[in-house]
């Protein structure tokens, strides 16, 4: 693999520690500005809507400027953000710090897909945006577990400011390692916007919101399903994450091998897979050993569709690739906003912690039956390559269908 899929990893993994080693330290966020918990999680809350809406918006701004120094103004207003949350005097300056670094994120996950998979042959593309995602799924092995414990020991300002720094050494190692990919000649906003009038494109949107909210519907409130169902430590829950991050840095290698080669099937067996095992976390949540061994295999399974989905967009919307992949990363934080949601509604009403796995559990297996719906419809629709393909092709002269005279 190419030294340049190292930078957009590093840069990943800073992203990824930003992202939720904040769930770690609300606490101290709140007690030092005075707030409570749930106002705290507004950083929560701010960050993944910034994503949303920064995907499309700093694609868009970025379809003049040529892709690596676009990722370089990416990680740059990322630093900016960490910073500014890292010195906020007040909690109104945190919050906006957090949404100025999300807005970095989509745009960069999307752009480095795109440069990922053009820096190795096709049929490697999505090995190279595996790697690239490796960076967000070690982030929670390392990133957050270290960021949690540093900022509860020094405080969380200097976690922000050591992850303003990976920032730093991700722009460093991009503006080094990746090559110059100009922007194509002829790329206009209406042709990237083409891109979402495709079906197969908006399936696969939909089925990263369904399939990767499935995925959050449990880990959302794994802290208390974990404390007050299974029976653990508050202390236990950050290596029961480091399990989690395990297997989503398992599941991302192995979605990255298999993707390239047997996409669709991929999809089948990780989407039905995911909706069983979280239907089972129900019941495995109240044995400690069931409840860690099925928290890894969540995080497998879920980051598994990640390679396949993401390649799948670029596919159909090859034509205009940037901002449909940066859109589809905002896609896994809209089925995160809209997981939390769902989960939080059943808990309200007094179904019990374990409930968002019910949920989790209807969104993954919808999330099947689109992959299915999907495979179908492009069965029975010829892609543009076949067409051309057919009509190219030199007609066979017609036999007879009569008898030759005697």
């Amino acid at each position: 693999m190419p030294l340049a899929l190292l930078a957009l990893a590093i840069g990943a993994f800073g992203i990824g520690t930003t992202e939720f080693v904040i769930m770690g330290l609300l606490p101290e966020v709140a007690a030092d500005y005075g707030v409570t918990i749930p106002t705290a999680g507004l950083l929560v809350t701010g960050y993944a809507l910034g994503v949303v809406l920064g995907a499309p918006l700093m694609t868009v701004l970025g379809t003049r400027i040529p892709r690596k120094r676009m990722l370089m103004v990416l990680m740059g207003l990322f630093v900016a953000g960490n910073v500014l949350s890292a010195l906020a005097p007040g909690f109104g300056l945190m919050l906006t710090g957090r949404v100025v670094a999300s807005l970095a994120h989509g745009a960069f996950f999307g752009i480095g897909s795109v440069v990922a998979a053009g820096l190795v042959a096709p049929e490697k593309k999505a090995g190279a945006i595996a790697m690239m995602f490796t960076g967000l799924t070690v982030a929670n092995v390392v990133g957050v577990p270290f960021g949690t414990f540093l900022g509860q020991s020094a405080g969380w300002r200097a976690t922000f400011l050591v992850v303003a720094g990976l920032g730093v050494v991700g722009l460093a190692g991009i503006a080094k390692l990746v090559p110059e990919q100009p922007r194509p000649e002829g790329v206009r906003i209406r042709h990237e916007l083409a891109a979402f009038r495709n079906a197969q494109v908006l399936l696969a949107m939909a089925m990263t919101v369904l399939g990767f909210g499935g995925v959050f519907a449990a880990i959302t409130y794994i802290t208390p399903m974990m404390t007050e169902t299974a029976g653990f430590a508050d202390s236990s829950v950050t290596w029961l994450l480091v399990l989690f991050g395990l297997g989503m840095v398992a599941g991302n290698l192995i979605g990255g091998r298999f993707a390239d080669r047997r996409l669709m099937p991929l999809l089948y067996v990780s989407l039905g897979s995911l909706a069983v095992v979280l239907a089972l976390f129900t019941v495995t949540a109240h044995n400690k050993i069931a409840a860690a061994v099925t928290l890894t295999l969540i995080g497998a399974l879920g980051f598994a569709t990640v390679p396949p989905l993401q390649k799948r967009v670029l596919d159909h919307a090859s034509a205009a690739p940037t901002l449909a992949s940066a859109v589809n990363i905002g896609a896994f934080n809209l089925g995160n906003a809209l997981a939390a949601w769902l989960g939080g509604i059943v808990i309200a009403a007094g179904l019990g912690y374990t409930a968002p796995n019910w949920v989790g559990a209807a969104l993954a297996g919808s999330a099947l039956v689109l992959a299915i719906v999907s495979s179908a419809l492009e069965r029975r629709t010829p892609t543009a390559g076949q067409a051309v393909a057919k009509a190219a092709a030199p007609r066979q002269p017609e036999r007879a269908t009569t008898a030759a005279p005697h």
